[in-house]
């Protein structure tokens, strides 16, 4: 009977194990287990769009033409005739050094021309006193000479009034020396009075050109050094503030899109969203902080570093010509230091065939740090020749029938949403656009993709602020 019971027993198990093979195999054949998963994903079309191309950066306005005052002698402000805001024309009286210490130095040097000058007159004076000597010098060795030649007078009366009459010629050169020397005097002295006279004159500061005194430093009794000395003090400056502009710094990846003449959006934070026009006057040709070799050497050393590159942005007065006829005739919209944004079309096309920008990925060689790490591997040998890298290719996947179909592609300019399409796909196409981290990383040739279904928000979400 035991044994009955136990050959029943397997009977059962056998036929559990039939049918789940059974089972099993039906299941898969429909698909129902063994099935790849597919990857949520976002669809766009292919489709044409205008473009245009922009780079954007932040600074300051400045003035475009802007002078700063420095006196060239130190000195203290016995007058200031401006104040911070006022127009003035260009030869206007700006300020006035105390002029005493310069106006005895202009008298010192003037008695020094005049002491000069007398000193060149008591030169010619000596020198008509040795031509006198010289003249009675030649008389005496004359005559001296005609009695020798009569043997009236020795030899030795005849070479003393010889010697006599040499030395006569001597003091007649020497005295021709002196004179040549105090006219030098002379112009020395001269020159040293021009220079105390321009000195002086430059006690008095007038406006080297027409403009608005846009900022002011100094005040009545201050102390100035000039800059004759050193760097001397900024007193003051003078802006043209009719002509404004916007410097900003751009990065050296974009700095090669940008070109002279290039239109500009620019945005003032002081007037809000309203966007004034501009044009593109100046791009530096040297990158920020690399004027001197120091500053290149520690540019170069930093790692962090951010290459940036000065562009300069007129702002076009006809872009705020409203706000001019606002204010006051000595008011203007625009103050020196006021912060913007701008916004510079670097290119525009209009109609082209488009993607959205996230629809393009970068593919090539398989990077380094996606690969697992092989603690056994030896390090490589300096002496082998490096592998030829793989062209790294510009790649957007295609929706074919529920899969991902990788297509390369070849793109033009940007947008802040889309992005031209040169080459490799054809308008109306059905493209996969997100998110980002599956077309950048995860989605490879052939991978089974579905549209990936929002989820809707429960009444307590909806009704949270």
């Amino acid at each position: 009977m035991a044994k009955k019971s136990s050959s029943r027993t397997w009977w059962i198990l056998g036929g559990v194990v039939v049918l789940l093979a059974v089972g099993l195999v039906v299941a898969k054949q429909a698909g129902w287990i063994g099935k790849e998963k597919p990857t949520e994903v976002e669809f766009s079309k292919v489709k044409r769009t205008d473009i245009i191309e922009r780079v954007s950066a932040s600074g300051r306005v400045q003035p475009e033409v802007e002078v700063k005052i420095s006196p060239d002698v130190p000195g203290e402000i016995i007058g200031l005739y401006v104040e911070e805001g006022d127009s003035v024309i260009k030869g206007q009286l700006l300020a006035k050094i105390r002029p005493d210490n310069y106006e005895a130095l202009l008298s010192r040097a003037q008695a020094s021309v005049n002491s000069s000058k007398a000193d060149v007159e008591r030169s010619k004076a000596s020198l008509a006193q040795a031509n006198a000597q010289l003249i009675r010098a030649k008389t005496d060795y004359d005559r001296n000479l005609k009695l020798f030649n009569d043997k009236v007078v020795s030899e030795a009366d005849l070479q003393r009034s010889e010697a006599d009459y040499k030395v006569a010629l001597q003091n007649v050169e020497s005295s021709k020396s002196v004179i040549d020397a105090s006219k030098f005097n002379v112009q020395s002295a001269e020159a040293a009075l021009r220079d105390a006279a321009e000195n002086l004159r430059k006690t008095t500061i007038y406006a080297p050109q027409s403009g608005t005194i846009s900022k002011l430093n100094v005040e009545l009794g201050d102390r100035v050094v000039g800059t004759s000395q050193m760097a001397g003090t900024e007193m003051m400056r003078i802006a043209n503030l009719n002509n404004m502009e916007v410097r900003v710094d751009v990065n050296e990846n974009d700095i090669v899109r940008v070109s002279l003449g290039d239109t500009v959006d620019i945005e003032v934070d002081s007037y809000g969203e309203r966007k004034f026009k501009g044009l593109v006057t100046e791009i530096a040709n040297t990158a920020n902080g690399m004027a001197s070799s120091s500053a290149s050497s520690a540019a170069s050393n930093s790692t962090d570093a951010v290459t940036e590159f000065e562009v300069k942005i007129r702002i076009l007065n006809s872009s705020y010509r409203d706000l001019m006829a606002k204010r006051a005739k000595k008011s203007y919209p625009f103050k020196p230091g006021m912060t913007a944004a701008v916004e510079i079309i670097t290119d525009k096309k209009t109609g082209v065939l488009s993607v959205p920008i996230a629809a393009v990925t970068t593919r090539g060689k398989e990077s380094e740090e996606n690969k697992p790490e092989d603690q056994n591997a030896q390090p490589a040998n300096n002496d082998q020749k490096p592998k030829k890298e793989e062209k790294i290719k510009e790649l957007i996947f295609v929706n074919d029938k529920g899969k991902a179909l990788a297509k390369e592609v070849k793109t033009g300019i940007s947008d802040f949403e889309n992005i031209e399409v040169l080459s490799g796909l054809k308008e109306g196409e059905e493209i996969i656009s997100g998110p980002f981290i599956e077309v950048s990383k995860r989605l490879k040739d052939g991978t089974l993709v579905t549209k990936k279904v929002e989820k809707k928000k429960d009444a307590k979400e909806e009704a949270k602020p």
